[in-house]
């Protein structure tokens, strides 16, 4: 998210007095909220993958909540739900919430439940975000390593001292030792367990 750039609330919903009311509520905590009255009108909306999070009808004519839902992850549109309905049943509620929804709410809500799920949703995106960052700085620090120092960094990450990953690689240990160095370096670890983590969010199995 750009700094400053507040994220945005998409309300789903084909009731034009729930979407008003909600747009109020959350405008009255200086929150944006863009307001589509069916799945298929917010799946048109161009979604690019800003801060936000999406505040869904499970029942709707056409396209309902949950297999909105699907038709998300068919995109890899990764956006917390909160699922708010005036038909829930616990069958219900347990497949949103098995499907990754960060709230069910059953209508009528209280205003402030809404907007405690809204920051736990938002909180949640804020999560994700971090982790796909640095998952993707992992990956570009190990794209930098030469196949030698990549077979350094799992035999160090397993746990092997550099006379043993010398041994096994059939070279002398102050090499790898350099190896070593070189391979914090390029990644960005100041010690052993830095590496461990940075090895973890780049894929990298010991």
């Amino acid at each position: 998210m750009m700094q400053g750039q507040a994220p945005v609330i998409y309300v789903v919903d084909d009731d034009d007095s729930v979407r008003t009311a909600l747009r109020v509520l959350l405008g009255s905590v200086g929150m944006q909220a863009n307001e589509f009255a069916s799945a298929e009108e917010f799946l048109g909306c161009g979604y690019s993958g800003e801060a936000a999070c999406l505040v869904l009808d499970v029942r709707m004519p056409g396209l309902g909540g949950l297999d909105l839902l699907d038709e998300l992850e068919r995109r890899n549109w990764q956006i917390p739900v909160i699922f708010i309905t005036g038909h829930g049943d616990v069958p219900m509620s347990v497949r949103a919430m098995k499907k990754g929804a960060v709230d069910f709410l059953l209508k009528p809500f209280n205003e402030q439940e809404l907007l405690d799920a809204v920051q736990r949703a938002l909180a949640a995106d804020a999560n994700l975000r971090e982790q796909r960052e640095r998952v993707a700085e992992a990956r570009q620090c190990v794209d930098a390593l030469t196949p030698r120092e990549l077979e350094v960094l799992r035999l160090v990450v397993a746990g092997h001292s550099n006379k043993e990953i010398g041994a096994i690689l059939g070279a002398a240990e102050n090499t790898i030792k350099i190896h070593r160095g070189r391979v914090m370096q390029k990644m960005q670890a100041l010690s052993l367990p830095g590496l461990v983590r940075r090895s973890q969010d780049a894929g990298i199995k010991d």
